[in-house]
C-alpha cells in the first residue's frame, strides 16, 4: 500500500465536496461549462456520486464528489475514500468544509483505499494521490495506515505461508525496523519456561509452537499488548466442519492487530515502555493432540478442564497474560479472534471489548468514535463466573449451555490478570466480509485505532 501523500503544490487538481442542499449555490460559483456538464451527467450530489469535469484539452480538470445527506453518511464511514478509485492518477486536494476529525478520516481513508494484497496475484497500480487536508498531521496518518497495512497483510497471507515461524519472522522484521528487542521460546522449551498451555495447544502440529516476546522503549508507562496467534485452527480433535474452517487463516488476527498497533506506536515514538507477547501455534489434529477431558495446568498454576479443543485461543492467551501480569504493568491489552458469540452479538463491523475499568471504557468509546473504529463495551457479568467452574478443575475452557460465550471467555482471561491495575480484552473479527470504502474484502484491523486515540488518556501521555 502506498502510504505517501502528495506534496502541497499548485499542481494538484480540486476534488470538490458538495452536499445536495449546497449544490445549487455551489453551481453558481462554477463556469457555465461546468454547470452544463454536471446537469448533463445527472449529478445530484448523492452520497458517493463522482463526476469528472473535463478540461479543454480533453483531460480532467477537476472532480466533484457527492456528500449525500447526514443520515446517509451515518450509515458508514470513509466515504470520501471511495472517490480514489474513480479518479485518474495525479495529485488532488479536497475543496470543501470538513471538521478536523472528518478531515483526518478522509486522509486516512484515502491511504487505506490504496491497499491491495498482491503477494500471489495482481500488481499495484498508479492511483490518485491526496494533498493532506489542512490541520491533518500527515506523518501520524501515514504511520496509522502503515500499521493497518501490516495487519491486513498478515491476516490475508494463507497458512501455508503464515505459520508460527513466519509470524515470528514478521515480528522480528518489525523489531529490527524500530530497534526493539525480541526473544522467542519455542517447542518443548515452552514446558521448561513455564508455558504448558501454549505447548499443549501447539504440540500436535509439525510447526513448533512458540511465545514471541518483543520489547521497545525504556522510559514512560508500561504497556503490554497480547495477541492470539493461532495461525490455523482446525478445532483440534473437536474438528470444525469445513464451512467453519474456511476462514481460519484469520485466527491469528489478534496477533496481526497487536503487531500493527505496535508498529503505529513505535513509528510515532509514543513515550512508553512497550511489550508485545504473541503465543503462536497451530491447532492441529494428530496423535499428540490435547484431548477433551484433559486437565491442563497453566503458568499461573490454575488448572483447566478441556471440554472442547476448539476453545484453544483462551488457553494460549492465558499463559501469555500470566507472564504479562507478573511484571504488574500499567495496562494490559489482549486482542483475539476468540468467539463466534461476539460476532452474533455485534456483527463483523464492531470490536467488542471487556474491562472492569469504567474510565478506560469511556476513553475507548470516545477514541473509537473519533478514529472511526467502532468498539462496544460488553459486560463482565460476575455471576457468570460460576459457569467457568467445573468442580474437577479450577476452570472450564468451554462451559456447557451455549449462553454468553463471549462473556465467559473474557471472564476466563480475567482470571489470569491480578497484578496489573488495568486490563482490557478485545474480541475482534479481523475480517471484512464485503468490500466497503477503504476496506476491501479480507483481513482488517479492529480496535487498534480506537486504542491508539485513547492512549494519551489511558496512560497520561502527551496528546
Amino acid at each position: 500500500m502506498d502510504t505517501a501523500f502528495a506534496p502541497d503544490t499548485s499542481l494538484s487538481r480540486p476534488l470538490y465536496l458538495v452536499a445536495p442542499g449546497d449544490l445549487p449555490d455551489w453551481l453558481t460559483t462554477q463556469s457555465l461549462t461546468t454547470q452544463t456538464w454536471l446537469e448533463a451527467t445527472g449529478f445530484k450530489a448523492d452520497l458517493g456520486q463522482l463526476s469528472l469535469i473535463p478540461a479543454q484539452d480533453g483531460g480532467v480538470a477537476a472532480a466533484v464528489f457527492g456528500m449525500g445527506s447526514p443520515a446517509a453518511r451515518a450509515r458508514g464511514r470513509f466515504w470520501i475514500a471511495s472517490a480514489r478509485a474513480g479518479l485518474p492518477p495525479g495529485d488532488w486536494h479536497l475543496d470543501g468544509v470538513l471538521e478536523p476529525d472528518d478531515a483526518e478520516e478522509a486522509a486516512l481513508g484515502w491511504l487505506l483505499a490504496g491497499y491491495n494484497f498482491t503477494r500471489y496475484a495482481g500488481s499495484g497500480k498508479d492511483m490518485a494521490r491526496l494533498v493532506p487536508p489542512a490541520g491533518v498531521d500527515p506523518v501520524r496518518v501515514a504511520a496509522i495506515a502503515a500499521g493497518e497495512a501490516l495487519t491486513r497483510d498478515l491476516i490475508n497471507t494463507p497458512p501455508s505461508d503464515m505459520g508460527p515461524a513466519e509470524l515470528e519472522a514478521a515480528a522480528r522484521g518489525l523489531a529490527a525496523e524500530f530497534g526493539a528487542t525480541i526473544q522467542v521460546t519455542e517447542g518443548d522449551t515452552l514446558l521448561d519456561a513455564g508455558f504448558p498451555m501454549i505447548h499443549a495447544v501447539g504440540r500436535a502440529s509439525s510447526r513448533a509452537p512458540r511465545l514471541i516476546d518483543m520489547t521497545w522503549g525504556t522510559t514512560g508507562p508500561r504497556l503490554v499488548l497480547v495477541g492470539k496467534g493461532v495461525c490455523f485452527d482446525t478445532g483440534g480433535l473437536n474438528l470444525k466442519p469445513g464451512a467453519s474452517m474456511g476462514l481460519m487463516k484469520k485466527d491469528m488476527g489478534g496477533a496481526a492487530t497487536v503487531l500493527g498497533l505496535a508498529r503505529m506506536i513505535m513509528a510515532l515514538g509514543v513515550p512508553l515502555q512497550l511489550r508485545v507477547l504473541i503465543p503462536a501455534v497451530e491447532n492441529a489434529v494428530g496423535g499428540d493432540a490435547f484431548r477433551p477431558q484433559d486437565i491442563l495446568r497453566s503458568r499461573k498454576g490454575l488448572t483447566v478442564e478441556i471440554n472442547n479443543t476448539d476453545a484453544e485461543g483462551r488457553l494460549v492467551l492465558a499463559d501469555a497474560l500470566a507472564l504479562a501480569d507478573e511484571a504488574a504493568p500499567d495496562l494490559i491489552v489482549s486482542m483475539a479472534t476468540l468467539t463466534g458469540a461476539a460476532r452474533v452479538a455485534v456483527g463483523p463491523d464492531i470490536a467488542p471489548f471487556f474491562t472492569r475499568d469504567a474510565a478506560l471504557a469511556a476513553a475507548l468509546d470516545a477514541g473509537g468514535q473519533t478514529a472511526r473504529d467502532p468498539v462496544w463495551r460488553l459486560p463482565l457479568h460476575t455471576p457468570y463466573d460460576a459457569m467457568l467452574e467445573p468442580g474437577i478443575a479450577d476452570l472450564d475452557n468451554a462451559p456447557s449451555g451455549g449462553f454468553a460465550g463471549a462473556i465467559t471467555a473474557a471472564l476466563f482471561l480475567h482470571r489470569f490478570v491480578e497484578s496489573a491495575p488495568r486490563y482490557v480484552h478485545f474480541d475482534i473479527y479481523g475480517w471484512q466480509p464485503a468490500a466497503a470504502p477503504a476496506r476491501p474484502k479480507g483481513g482488517v484491523g479492529q480496535g487498534a485505532r480506537a486504542f491508539l486515540r485513547a492512549l494519551p488518556v489511558l496512560l497520561d501521555l502527551p496528546a
